[in-house]
């Protein structure tokens, strides 16, 4: 009998421990996630095997393709869900970041979510008008591109340097004045 309930309170641990990786969007930094705070560098000094997305036809987007990290231009990434209400929360600093950076990286907004398949396109675009949303933004519906970059939460962003290398890592919501000193640190290296 002890046996039997030791089994069943490992297995409600482990129940509880995926539910709670999926409520806060992430893994608990104690089985391995990354922190909300984490501001280093992240995947090493490798550089990010490009991966090529489509695009969304939004506001300050365009419907066709794009590779991230860019060839040979520092790159800056933000990985959003349209489920995601820190995501949505964050939106007013990435566009005044992207305001303040203009055109000195390749400024873009991914979601991993199905578009085409179980979202449509115009739910995306109807978030992204609603929040604001006036750059590029992508579609990594195999999340390659999150997986490269070891994606855990979100919202995360990335910033990458000219050769690929993520210069930059961090998760959760930032302050305008966090996400341009996190590109600054790949605009500086080029």
């Amino acid at each position: 009998m002890r046996r039997r309930h030791l089994l069943a309170g490992l297995a409600s641990v482990g129940v509880l421990g995926g539910a709670g990786a999926v409520a806060t969007g992430g893994v608990p930094d104690a089985l391995g996630g990354e922190s909300a705070g984490s501001q280093g560098a992240s995947g090493g000094s490798e550089p990010i095997e490009p991966v090529t997305l489509d695009t969304i036809e939004a506001p300050g987007s365009r419907d066709g393709e794009v590779t991230l990290p860019a060839p040979d231009r520092p790159t800056f990434v933000d990985f959003f869900g349209t489920w995601c209400p820190p995501c949505a929360e964050q939106m007013p600093a990435l566009a005044a970041a992207h305001d303040r950076i203009g055109d000195e990286v390749l400024f873009v907004s991914v979601t991993t979510e199905p578009v085409g398949e179980r979202i449509s396109e115009d739910k995306v675009v109807n978030w992204w008008r609603k929040h604001d949303g006036n750059w590029l933004v992508a579609a990594d519906v195999s999340a390659e591109l999150a997986a490269r970059l070891n994606v855990g939460r979100y919202p995360s962003a990335r910033a990458m340097d000219a050769s690929g290398r993520v210069r930059w890592a961090t998760s959760g919501t930032h302050t305008t004045e966090e996400f341009v000193a996190g590109i600054e640190r790949v605009v500086g290296d080029d």
